[in-house]
């Protein structure tokens, strides 16, 4: 039987709410085994916010402390290894002389960028190379002036480049480590998802499978006050004051494109004055607002959308980023280029590359290529297999194939058929990252809407690879090409780069 708790809401009691006549809410709580044992030490520590707090800043500040210096003792130790000059004590010398200032500038950077703030608003790994990459700057700027002549500058970037592999993989591992903690401690953040429809119930299971903290999402509010989906309806929009004190939610999530402006801001205000976080989940609106310019002078205010291409500056140094990228990864991949032309050519008959037709920039054909995972005749037996598509939108995916050779269905797992692409990207037709190339006949069915990612060249890897692959639905994952299309920069094409080596390897929606 569910247990049920009183629970005293938070600040004054509004005009409505069930707790208005005096009584306290009565709150229902799903089913707990009693027997599961918990630590009341740790229990005890955890929820004590201000020790919560201090222990979750000097945490982070000891992963960063170490990171930075296995970042410049890595530099420093990769030069003198090739130089031969390695000499253990000598590094560690080298570079106890230089974490120093580097770890000042860098805290106070991270700090500016709140890398130090509270797990659900801490910023991920773009805001750390942003804010690694400034850090580098200042500290060249403030060697130059302070007359030190370098005969390289190595130590410098080779520093950087570590450091954003170092400091990125200190700090995954600590949101792991204290997420777990913080689970066996029986501490999570309630939310509440307000909207409708599929957008709303999507959002609200993304919450509660989210790695980063414990999300309990208690339910919804909608219009009609009526359940999306698997969400529990707690009310109607109307009701949202009294449901955030009756079931002591910390977190709002608005999931409704219709959601009125005046109703937003209101609830914005009623939030903030009890301590919970408002969180908006973007529409294709929202996402286009980001690159509105507001165009003064008119009789009526407007915010002028610009198409989302690479121009000027912009294409010059991503064409430059993935020229050099492209390069570099055709020559450290080398042995599995080959290793993969080998097992294909021995598995089965056929060429050992397949040129996939698809679009590309402005939608005008070119040979996208791949090390062939199918057999001779699949492209003829595809529309026997049309009623087995298991995707939906203008996608076709299909788990269980009988078209791909058993090779085929190992490359396909680890997206090494994805790999003599990187021809592609040398030839101008593709990008490292960017909106992924659809099949013609895919292209073939896409609404207008949808076009628009084709303004851009394709990529091989893009925010698809990284947020859900073929698990996410068809317009989530255009969305997700437009948010690209509107935030890009080298630091988010370095952040997918890196982001999908390990999205590879969980192989979540790789079919």
């Amino acid at each position: 039987m569910a247990e049920r708790v009183r629970i005293e809401p938070k600040g004054p009691v509004t005009a409505g709410d069930p707790d208005e006549a005096g009584s306290p809410a009565l709150v229902a709580l799903p089913p707990r085994d009693v027997r599961r044992k918990r630590p009341p030490g740790l229990s005890f520590l955890l929820r004590l916010e201000t020790l919560r707090r201090l222990a979750r800043i000097v945490s982070l500040l000891v992963c960063d402390y170490a990171a930075i210096f296995v970042a410049i003792f890595t530099a420093l130790a990769v030069k003198t290894g090739i130089t031969g000059d390695f000499v253990l004590r000598v590094v560690l010398d080298q570079t106890q002389s230089y974490v120093g200032f580097a770890y000042l500038v860098t805290v106070l950077l991270f700090a500016r960028s709140d890398l130090y703030a509270e797990r659900v608003r801490r910023p991920g790994l773009p805001r750390i190379v942003t804010a690694l990459f400034q850090a580098t700057v200042v500290m060249v700027i403030f060697a130059l002036a302070d007359g030190q002549k370098f005969q390289s500058y190595y130590v410098f970037y080779g520093s950087l480049f570590f450091a954003v592999v170092y400091v990125n993989s200190f700090r995954w591992a600590h949101a792991g480590i204290t997420g777990a903690l913080l689970e066996k401690a029986g501490f999570s953040r309630r939310a509440l998802v307000v909207g409708s429809g599929r957008h709303a119930e999507f959002v609200g299971r993304a919450l509660e499978d989210s790695p980063r903290l414990p999300v309990e999402v208690v339910g919804c509010v909608s219009p009609d006050g009526r359940p999306q989906g698997g969400l529990p309806a707690l009310g109607r929009i109307g009701d949202i004051a009294a449901v955030i004190a009756e079931h002591a939610i910390q977190d709002v999530v608005i999931a409704d494109p219709d959601f009125p402006q005046a109703s937003a801001v209101e609830l914005a205000d009623h939030c903030h004055q009890r301590g919970v976080a408002v969180h908006v989940a973007p529409t294709t609106m929202e996402i286009l607002l980001q690159r509105a310019e507001f165009v003064p002078g008119q009789s009526l205010p407007l915010f002028t959308l610009k198409p989302p291409v690479f121009d000027g500056l912009d294409f010059a140094l991503k064409r430059g980023f993935d020229l050099f990228g492209a390069t570099f990864l055709m020559v450290v991949l080398s042995p599995v280029l080959l290793a993969c032309a080998v097992a294909t050519r021995l598995s089965s008959h056929g060429p050992v590359l397949y040129r996939s037709m698809r679009p590309g920039i402005s939608g005008e054909p070119f040979a996208c290529l791949k090390f062939r995972t199918m057999r001779p005749d699949a492209d003829a037996r595809q529309a026997d297999l049309e009623e087995m598509n298991e995707a939906d939108g203008a996608l076709f995916k299909i788990r269980e194939d009988p078209r791909i050779t058993p090779v085929g269905r190992i490359l396909r797992r680890f997206s090494l058929d994805e790999l003599p692409q990187l021809a592609n990207v040398l030839r101008g037709e593709m990008s490292l990252v960017g909106p992924r190339p659809l099949p013609m006949r895919d292209f073939q069915q896409l609404d207008d809407w949808h076009k628009k990612r084709y303004l851009v060249l394709p990529g091989i890897t893009g925010l698809w690879q990284v947020s859900g692959r073929s698990e996410l639905e068809f317009d989530d994952l255009v969305r997700l090409d437009f948010l690209y299309l509107e935030r890009w920069s080298i630091a988010l094409d370095l952040v997918i780069i890196l982001k999908t080596v390990p999205a590879v390897l969980r192989r979540h929606g790789a079919f």
